[in-house]
């Protein structure tokens, strides 16, 4: 027991994620960090979010499997093709086939199961409202939505013994701001993952709207993307 208070961190080994893990542990929690295999074709993500975890420090790391892949409904899970070369009009509005259903949900579902046996009040999530691509999931309302949910949902908020907070503090930021922050955070930007459909030699593909919006985010922010494209 270190005595420092806890947080549970959702983990992708993006970019996003792996800058909301190096903020969290900027603020003194003693970090959990959380990653999922739900079978996304995008896999060495995980990889990434495992060296990533390691390198921030975190406490501990662990990486839940369940298969999404038997609902399918998304390019993610499904034999649906990931859409490729989008213009910036285009990301901005409607809700992309690289939606995942319930995604987030699932995922801080199983977040906040693992804070209550912490006895942790903090979660933190990398979404963003800005450059989200469309996901409703991602929005400042569903957060504070499920937030609501959770504290009637927990012994622990029942018993007043636990009062649980979402953290997301990307959620007003550009892509640029947070390759800025990341940078200053000392975040191993060559160890994380954004692409959706890497190629057959391992190098991310540049194209789809993932790659694309990180791509515009390092421009923007004047710095030099460390990832290999194809």
């Amino acid at each position: 027991m270190t005595g420092r208070l806890r947080a549970v961190v959702l983990l992708s080994g993006g970019l996003d994620s792996s800058t909301a893990l190096a903020l969290t542990q900027g603020t003194g929690f003693e970090c959990y960090a959380l990653s999922f295999d739900y079978g996304q074709r995008h896999r060495r993500e995980l990889a990434d979010a495992a060296h990533v975890a390691k390198a921030l420090g975190a406490a501990r790391h662990e990486i839940v499997a369940f298969d999404l892949t038997r609902f399918g409904g998304s390019a993610l899970t499904a034999d649906i093709a990931v859409p490729r070369d989008r213009p910036p009009e285009a990301t901005a509005h409607g809700i992309p086939v690289t939606y995942v259903p319930a995604r987030n949900t699932i995922f801080l579902s199983f977040a906040l199961a693992w804070a209550e046996t912490l006895g942790s009040s903090d979660i933190y999530i990398g979404v963003n409202s800005l450059d989200h691509s469309g996901y409703p999931d991602c929005r400042p309302e569903y957060i504070e939505a499920f937030e609501r949910m959770a504290n009637l949902a927990t012994k622990a908020a029942v018993e007043d013994k636990q009062r649980l907070t979402i953290h997301t503090p990307l959620i007003r930021m550009t892509k640029a701001e947070i390759v800025e922050t990341a940078i200053s955070r000392e975040v191993p930007l060559d160890l994380t993952w954004s692409c959706y459909e890497p190629a057959p030699d391992g190098a991310a593909c540049g194209r789809c709207d993932s790659c694309l919006l990180r791509r515009r985010g390092f421009t923007e922010a004047g710095f030099l993307d460390p990832l290999r494209y194809a």
